[in-house]
């Protein structure tokens, strides 16, 4: 589905277009690609949603590096009450001395990534960095220092380009914003 084509009826508008997704996830790789010029790369994202975006930035980075995944449950600030986290897959690499870039899709409240950061942290990387596509910074809670930042967004529901909503709209080329009637409505999901 092309940004061109008419939205599916759940979406109000495309914040980011396939093309600028392009370009920015381009523009990071470059910046990686120098930061990490002759170091041990290893990036790490959270299933599912973050495949998406750890895949084009792995493309756009001209350097040796490995790519984990980790998939956890319960993300807290997803509910009013915060929910405990739970490991689901685990890490296969082992991150000692090696330098870690943990890639996001979106932060918003920072509660996820501060938990995510602590378990990556006690597996003694050289270093431990944060990518981030989204910076939705109008929600957070817990200051968590973002190296680096793809785009800024309101807060807003968004979805495509691995983002979902009750596991759909991941595989839109695009970004979307979901429209409130959808989020409030749950039959139309």
């Amino acid at each position: 589905m092309s940004s061109a084509l008419p939205l599916p009826p759940e979406l109000e508008r495309v914040l980011f277009t396939r093309p600028q997704l392009r370009r920015r996830v381009a523009r990071l790789g470059r910046r990686i690609t120098v930061d990490y010029a002759g170091k041990n790369l290893v990036l790490v994202t959270v299933l599912r949603g973050g495949a998406f975006f750890l895949t084009e930035l792995a493309l756009a980075i001209d350097l040796p590096l490995t790519v984990d995944f980790l998939a956890i449950s319960g993300f807290p600030g997803a509910t009013v009450q915060p929910r405990v986290v739970q490991v689901l897959k685990d890490l296969e690499e082992d991150l000692v001395g090696k330098d870690v870039l943990l890639v996001e899709d979106v932060v918003d409240t920072g509660l996820t990534l501060a938990y995510i950061l602590r378990l990556l942290r006690a597996r003694r990387p050289a270093s431990l960095e944060v990518c981030t596509l989204l910076d939705k910074n109008a929600r957070r809670i817990v200051d968590i220092p973002l190296r680096y930042v793809g785009f800024q967004v309101p807060d807003v529901f968004v979805v495509g380009y691995g983002l979902d909503y009750r596991q759909r709209f991941r595989n839109l080329p695009f970004i979307g914003v979901l429209r409130e009637e959808t989020l409030a409505d749950p039959s139309r999901a």
